[in-house]
């Protein structure tokens, strides 16, 4: 998905709802969707955390290559009204009651670099596929999103997300994920599918091949409409260490729908079935 790997948002978006907001892991995978550890809820008013997780996955969305990248996590939370982050964007938990939240959300998708198909946060591997398809820039994704919190003691969560792109791209995305979520000893858990949906600009983007990049790559023209860009399941292993500290296994499989899956670069130089797995740590400030 771009170069953070969408992937790795996903599982950090998963991953997120047992952590600090004890709400979002994955992340809008969002997969989770999803990020380095984050202690169990402390402090009140602004919290920041600090977090660093290597990772390792395809090196871009789609690739059948790997890559291992070191993320940092910094997070900033007013309560649980107010959150900030890269995996998170920036978000206002407008509605917060009876299990409900919802509210706005902008959100920042990291470019994809032709060259390594890699992230700013990439140390190793790396993927020369992309050569000829060009660069990829920030992009940015305004929209909202609803939760809710149901079943025995609340244990499961829903969440939808959707976005409107700028920048990079201007198509729609919707992620959809569905975790189930609990305590085993001292160990916090989340698991569960998720899905993301998307118009045929966003898959153009980052999956299509014009005629320029068909010229330059030997790839054929492919125009990928919208519909589903990827589906799979994602978890996450929360140990806190104490009040301020934890660390966290992550991870997730997930597979492409058909329309990306039917491009020509996904089928020629790609392939349907993506990972990540990673283990982070985080640490939790009252300001």
């Amino acid at each position: 998905m771009y170069r953070f790997p969408t992937l790795a948002l996903l599982v950090f978006a998963l991953a997120t709802p047992v952590m600090a907001q004890d709400q979002r892991p994955v992340a809008n995978p969002g997969a989770a969707g999803a990020a380095a550890a984050r202690p169990p809820a402390g402090p009140q008013g602004w919290v920041l955390t600090l977090g660093l997780a290597p990772v390792f996955g395809n090196a871009w969305q789609g690739s059948r290559d790997t890559a291992v990248s070191i993320f940092p996590d910094v997070r900033l939370n007013y309560n649980d009204t107010i959150f900030i982050s890269l995996p998170d964007g920036l978000g206002w938990n407008a509605v917060n009651r009876d299990g409900w939240k919802a509210g706005p959300l902008l959100k920042a998708r990291v470019g994809r670099n032709e060259n390594d198909g890699g992230s700013p946060f990439q140390i190793a591997g790396g993927s020369d596929d992309l050569i000829g398809m060009g660069n990829i820039g920030v992009a940015g994704e305004a929209g909202g999103f609803v939760e809710k919190r149901f079943g025995p003691k609340n244990r499961l969560r829903g969440r939808i997300e959707v976005r409107q792109g700028f920048g990079a791209h201007e198509g729609i995305v919707g992620d959809v994920s569905l975790a189930l979520q609990g305590r085993s000893g001292r160990v916090i858990y989340s698991v569960g599918p998720r899905a993301q949906l998307a118009s045929a600009d966003y898959m153009q983007t980052y999956f299509g091949v014009n005629a320029q990049q068909a010229q330059r790559t030997g790839l054929a023209v492919s125009r990928p409409d919208g519909g589903l860009v990827s589906y799979g399941v994602g978890g996450a292993l929360v140990r806190p260490l104490d009040r301020r500290r934890s660390i966290t296994l992550f991870g997730g499989v997930d597979r492409l729908g058909g329309e990306p899956a039917g491009t020509s670069l996904i089928r020629e130089r790609g392939q349907r079935t993506q990972f990540t797995v990673a283990l982070g740590y985080g640490m939790r400030f009252g300001l």
